[in-house]
């Protein structure tokens, strides 16, 4: 076999072609997929392949794109996975929490009062409209409060009895301004009427006897009572101190101190405090059906709410007690939504996918991309893939090359 050394480049320069064609050639067309980004006009016509192919079929890729993911991988049971993966209890009972402690932080920084004009709205409703209405509805039930009030009556009123002080300022009060030497005196003075006389001294004439009864005919009683209503008429002054002695003389202040400490509803009789007790309480239920309603209302409209809520709010925001209960109400919170999601996480994120319209976010979203940051996205993920295609392209031009320089050589030879 015979080489002509002088045309070895014939032998050599298919390989080495082949392999640059190859290499370039894949990286032109790779390169083809994203360039041009707009179409390139000549003499009013589109150059062929411009843009790109990508650039050119963008929505239809967006389309391909968002089928594929919400086909393949956003699958309603992935996306079921997902939300149990995201909303389990501790990762929940941690989200809880930190919504209660910024709310609570919030109420603290509120400084117009919004939630204090809202808890106040919430309180005049509750008293001035809702709990009237609902009140006078349950008025008309015939067991309506009646243990509590059977129970407010035998362990406060029956067994209620006045202390020592008590029974003396009470007894004080009856003497000095319900019953003073005053009022004594004009109640004698209306009591001792002529009618009144007359009755009195008929009545001691026919029913006395004996002694009493010479006295009551030869005396009578109507002269010595016309004479005190007399006396105590012109003499004013003089009554009211003879009253004011004689009260004191007869120690009508501890008589009746001694009575009022002593009044107590256990030493009546049995049947009594039954009946007693049973009238109080159709009392108080005939009182809150026929005037409970006005009478709340007009305790709702005399309370200032804005005040009450304000103190409400503040104690509720600085009590030790809310935040230590924050992590417990978190945790119940939590184990609530757990238990919920248990049951209809499937319906959730079944109703959730139309809503969100993943699909249409991701057609969005590609269409949106420039055709730029769209080959730059996609070479951040498979550049190395595209390096190796365009790489196995050399190779192969190359082989090509080697099979063609070895066919010169055997038809040579």
């Amino acid at each position: 076999m015979n080489l002509d050394w002088s045309h070895l480049w014939l032998y050599v320069s298919p390989p080495i072609l082949g392999g640059v064609i190859g290499y370039f050639t894949n990286d032109i067309a790779i390169k083809m997929l994203f360039r041009p980004y707009r179409a390139i006009y000549i003499g009013g016509r589109r150059l062929p392949f411009t843009p790109g192919l990508i650039p050119r079929n963008q929505e239809r890729l967006a389309k391909n794109i968002s089928n594929t993911i919400m086909g393949s991988l956003l699958t309603p049971e992935e996306l079921q996975n997902l939300a149990r993966r995201l909303l389990q209890p501790e990762r929940v009972e941690s989200a809880i929490l930190w919504l209660l402690r910024m709310a609570i932080d919030q109420v603290k920084s509120d400084k117009e009062q919004k939630t204090a004009k809202i808890v106040a709205g919430i309180l005049r409703d509750l008293l001035g409209e809702s709990l009237p209405r609902l009140l006078k509805v349950l008025a008309r039930r015939e067991d309506f409060l009646e243990a509590q009030i059977n129970q407010i009556f035998d362990q406060i009123l029956l067994e209620f009895q006045l202390s020592d002080e008590q029974a003396s300022r009470l007894a004080d009060w009856l003497l000095q301004v319900v019953l003073p030497p005053e009022t004594i005196r004009l109640a004698i003075i209306d009591f001792l009427s002529d009618r009144t006389i007359q009755t009195i001294d008929e009545s001691f004439r026919e029913k006395t006897s004996g002694t009493y009864w010479v006295v009551a005919n030869l005396f009578g009683l109507r002269n010595t009572l016309s004479r005190l209503r007399t006396y105590c008429l012109d003499e004013k002054e003089a009554t009211n101190q003879l009253l004011q002695e004689w009260i004191q003389d007869l120690r009508v202040r501890d008589r009746l101190k001694n009575v009022l400490q002593n009044l107590t509803l256990q030493n009546l009789p049995i049947g009594t405090v039954r009946q007693l007790r049973k009238t109080t309480r159709e009392s108080v239920r005939q009182y809150l059906q026929t005037r409970g309603s006005d009478f709340l209302q007009g305790l709702s409209d005399s309370v200032d709410w804005h005040n009450i809520a304000v103190l409400l709010v503040n104690r509720l925001s600085t009590s030790p007690v809310v935040n230590t209960s924050l992590e417990v109400a978190s945790q119940e919170l939590a184990l609530i939504l757990e238990r919920y999601l248990e049951k209809d996480l499937e319906v959730i994120v079944t109703n959730a996918i139309p809503i969100l319209s993943i699909d249409q976010v991701i057609m969005d979203r590609v269409k949106s991309t420039s055709p730029a940051d769209l080959e730059a996205a996609i070479e951040g993920i498979v550049k190395n893939e595209l390096q190796a295609i365009v790489t196995l392209g050399g190779i192969l031009g190359f082989i090509v090359g080697l099979f063609q320089a070895a066919f010169l050589l055997i038809n040579n030879v």
